[in-house]
């Protein structure tokens, strides 16, 4: 903590007030503006809270200019080279990543909760066959509440710690419950002796009639793209689950909360409004119209998984997804599809064309991720549920971080009020 001051003055009174101004290791200075009302009698007015700092995190770092990700300090890049997804949420969780033994036990403990409750299971069968997966998963997980109050004491360590393996563990599996049950298909149930991924996809495609085999390919695909979409920082999601958790709701509530928050288009939706995007476009010789479409103000056409509001250079995550994307299609042999050629073949012009390399709009990381889900074989509507099994690390680790933090305080943002002054209220009868 430094000591620097920002000196605010109001003009209209002469007044000034020195606001502290707060460093973080790294990152642009944050002016204090706790004392802005008590001194001034204002509230600032920031829509979308685009350049507020709602708290203090340890977790993860960006630096949209230079394009850099870091979680807790590690470089995405050299994490998505070496790591895997389950030391990427130790490391998350706990700060530092883990030695063999502790890598160990944190797996073998994530591989063995991964069961839910049969009577859990069984709230499926509620739902409409052609329910939106993200809606059980939201509904599902805030269920959970109901059947391990036994260790949901926010203020018990431990317990905290039992709800974070609980929740990772088990939302692949409800993810793959909501997948079946769209289906029409059994339940399968997980496998101790698969990892993270491969258990997955094995609940996501066996059937009982016949033997699966995990494709190794698949599934390190899909570990590469959980490490990329496990924290991002204060994201809309991630505020929700703080926002949601500063009541002191129970840990699956927040989460719940987050996953609704993720639903949104605009949001976790965006790899699922790529696809469309580009069924819209149709072939490789209507790319020069979209594109035209897409730099047209009066056009409603926007070419979606480019650019990025944090990132104004690209997104350090699209440039690892992009070779994985190149490489997974070439592995499965699955470069002959018209959409993925249709991909790859916008994705070169757009990155030639002046106009978009300008206004650095490059693809972003959900420009590839829906490329890639969909050359798994994981339909469009499971695309954001994928999402949020990932960042479900995401979620847990900011909510601890929160909950452990003496100085938490109840999310309470102000307004600027527009509406009618005070009125006098009339009678039916007299309006």
């Amino acid at each position: 903590m430094a000591d620097k001051k920002f000196e605010l003055t109001d003009l209209s009174s002469g007044k000034k007030t020195d606001l502290p101004v707060r460093s973080g290791t790294i990152g642009p200075d944050i002016i204090d503006v706790a004392s802005i009302n008590k001194d001034h009698g204002v509230f600032t007015f920031d829509p979308g809270f685009g350049v507020t700092a709602a708290t203090e995190s340890k977790i993860t770092y960006i630096d949209g200019d230079a394009g850099v990700l870091l979680h807790r300090g590690y470089p995405i890049e050299q994490l998505a080279e070496k790591s895997s997804f389950m030391e990427v949420a130790y490391l998350l969780l706990n700060g530092e990543l883990p030695d063999a033994a502790g890598l160990s036990g944190f797996t073998d403990s994530i591989r063995h909760h991964t069961m839910i409750n049969e009577s859990l299971l069984r709230f499926f069968n509620g739902f409409h066959h052609n329910a939106h997966p993200m809606a059980m998963v939201s509904a599902v997980v805030a269920s959970m509440s109901a059947f391990y109050h036994d260790s949901m004491d926010i203020n018990n360590p431990r317990h905290r710690e039992i709800f974070a393996h609980r929740i990772i563990a088990k939302i692949p599996t409800i993810a793959a419950a909501a997948h079946k049950h769209s289906l029409g298909q059994p339940f399968v149930y997980p496998r101790n002796d698969l990892d993270y991924c491969a258990n997955m996809l094995n609940m996501f495609y066996a059937v009982p009639c016949e033997r699966y085999e995990v494709d190794p390919v698949a599934a390190q695909a899909l570990d590469l793209l959980f490490i990329l979409h496990a924290d991002h920082e204060q994201n809309a999601s991630t505020s929700t689950v703080r926002l949601a958790g500063s009541t002191g709701a129970n840990p699956y509530a927040a989460i719940s909360a987050g996953v609704a928050a993720l639903w949104g288009p605009a949001h976790g939706g965006a790899n699922e409004a790529v696809l469309a995007m580009l069924e819209q476009i149709g072939t490789v010789d209507n790319i020069p119209k979209y594109l035209a479409m897409a730099k047209d103000k009066s056009s409603h056409f926007r070419l979606m998984g480019f650019g990025h509001r944090v990132y104004k250079n690209f997104d350090p995550r699209a440039k690892i997804i992009r070779a994985a994307c190149h490489k997974v299609l070439a592995r499965l042999g699955r470069t002959d599809n018209p959409l993925f050629e249709l991909a790859l073949r916008l994705e070169e012009i757009a990155l030639k064309d002046e106009y978009f390399v300008q206004r650095k709009l490059y693809p972003n990381v959900d420009f590839y991720s829906g490329v890639i889900y969909s050359a798994l074989g994981i339909p469009r509507s499971m695309f954001t549920v994928m999402f949020a099994i990932a960042r479900t690390v995401g979620w847990v680790a900011h909510w601890q971080e929160m909950i452990s933090d003496p100085a938490m305080r109840i999310g309470r943002p102000r307004q600027l009020y527009t509406g009618s002054i005070q009125r006098d209220y009339v009678s039916v009868d007299k309006r």
